[in-house]
Parts: C-alpha cells; sequence; structure tokens
C-alpha cells in the first residue's frame, strides 16, 4: 500500500529514491504505533512533557476568544493523539469535540473509547446525527477536531486535487465553517527525535476552504494538508487507500487493484 501511495503521488522519484524513502516509511510507520500506544497509556503529564517546542498557540486563543467556533483540522501526520491531549487540556482547557469512525472491531473500538476518555474529549460517532452535533458545537462557540484527509463517502465530498490526483474530499469543513463563521486551524505534532520528543504546531487555515465553492474549498483543504506532509513524507501515513474511488466518467480504475492480463 505505502509504495503503490509513493508511486502515485511521487512520480518523479527514481526507483532508488523511492526504494529509501519506503524504507523510512514504514520505519516511522511502525515507530508512530508505538508511540500511540505509549500516548494511550501513560498518564496525561508525563505525555504532555515529551512537547519541546510549541508554535502558533496564538492562534487558537484568540480564535476560541472570537467566541465563533474554532474547527482544528489535523492530518493523519506526526502524533496526532498528543495533539489532541494538549490542545482539549492546556490552551486552554476546552472541552474538544472529536468525530470518529468506527472500526470493524468492538474490542478496538472499546479500547479507545476508554482511553480517550481521559481526555478533555466529547467524542462524536460519524453517524447521521454528527453533523447536527458539530454544527452545535460551533455555535456556541466550542471547538471540533477533523481527521480530514480521510476519503469520505461518495455523496459526502467533491473530487480534488492531493498530491497532484484527484481524491475524494470532504465537504465537512467547509459547510461547517460557512455556516457558523469558525475559525479553521490547522494543527500537528511533529516528531523531533527518536526519544519521543514532539513539536507542535498550530496555523491558521486557508480562507477558502469555507468558500462557497466546495471544488474551491477542498482544493484549498488537500494544498494546506499536502504541505503539512511534505515537510516529512516519513510522519505521515501511507497505509490507506486515499484513491481508491475515482471521479465519475474518468474511466479511471482503483490504482490499488491489480488489473488481470487479458487471455
Amino acid at each position: 500500500m505505502t509504495w503503490r501511495n509513493l508511486e502515485l503521488t511521487y512520480p518523479e522519484l527514481s526507483r532508488q529514491e523511492r526504494s529509501r524513502l519506503h524504507r523510512q516509511i514504514i520505519y516511522s510507520t511502525v515507530r508512530q504505533a508505538f508511540e500511540m500506544l505509549h500516548i494511550w497509556t501513560h498518564p496525561q503529564k508525563e505525555n504532555l512533557a515529551r512537547l519541546r517546542e510549541c508554535h502558533g498557540l496564538d492562534l487558537w486563543d484568540a480564535a476560541l476568544a472570537r467566541g465563533q467556533g474554532v474547527i482544528m483540522v489535523a492530518p493523519h501526520f506526526g502524533n496526532w493523539e498528543l495533539l489532541k491531549q494538549y490542545m482539549s487540556n492546556l490552551r486552554p482547557a476546552t472541552l474538544m469535540s472529536l468525530m470518529y469512525r468506527s472500526t470493524n472491531s468492538a474490542m478496538l473500538d472499546g479500547f479507545l473509547q476508554l482511553v480517550r476518555s481521559a481526555d478533555n474529549v466529547h467524542q462524536v460517532r460519524a453517524d447521521g446525527m454528527a453533523v447536527r452535533q458539530l454544527f452545535k458545537v460551533l455555535k456556541n462557540g466550542g471547538a471540533i477536531g477533523l481527521l480530514a484527509d480521510q476519503q469520505p463517502k461518495i455523496g459526502e465530498g467533491v473530487f480534488a486535487p492531493f498530491f497532484g490526483i484527484e481524491a475524494l474530499t470532504m465537504t465537512l469543513v467547509q459547510r461547517l465553517a460557512e455556516r457558523t463563521g469558525a475559525t479553521v486551524l490547522y494543527g500537528w505534532c511533529e516528531r523531533m527525535s527518536p526519544n519521543l520528543e514532539f513539536a507542535l504546531y498550530v496555523e491558521r487555515a486557508d480562507p477558502a476552504v469555507a468558500d462557497p465553492d466546495p471544488l474551491i474549498a477542498a482544493t484549498a483543504l488537500n494544498t494546506g494538508i499536502e504541505r503539512i506532509a511534505r515537510r516529512d513524507p516519513t510522519q505521515y501515513q501511507w497505509t490507506y487507500k486515499r484513491y481508491s474511488l475515482r471521479p465519475p466518467g474518468s474511466n479511471e480504475h482503483n490504482p490499488y487493484k491489480l488489473e488481470r492480463p487479458v487471455r
């Protein structure tokens, strides 16, 4: 999966360069899994001490002070669980609503619910009531967090460029921001060293993420996420079929499926 994604998103690399990057990503992905487990199973105070640098926190404080809500867009980059812990407890202590998708494992779902319940977080299951709940939070001046680089269901997004390839992209950020006037920020925790040391970053999103045109908004959203991923491709999650759905009428095939030779 990772190799195929690199073929799609970094076509300019030679096979040798891609192989080197692929090895680095696999190593980083394994490390990331252990880092997540560490965050879930250790005291919050100990986890937050892992942050060596914090940048852009004034943007978060100013956005909350506006009283029109904050949408924190977090890509699958670095350690998003540490980001969640910090932003929901210390800047300032604000209840953050997070939308999540259920996994195929009831046991894993239960574990994630348990470890996340210790944080100042309201978990919103991605179902028919989720959007209404998120609108309510923003209307009340609250904060929500979204992992916005996941492929949505058909009908819940538009196709927009991501690493130069059309990808079905959620329009939820655009709908929430346009209708509530909420501030949209990007947030991520980037690994600084192999010793569980991180730097936290908050940046303001391009205002175009709230454009009335869903395509313009989705393109702006993806541009911001791609820029973060390119900071260090080894820390981005490449084990996901981001391009499995193709634009209607494009005659493109799922790039993750091998075509059988015609006999």
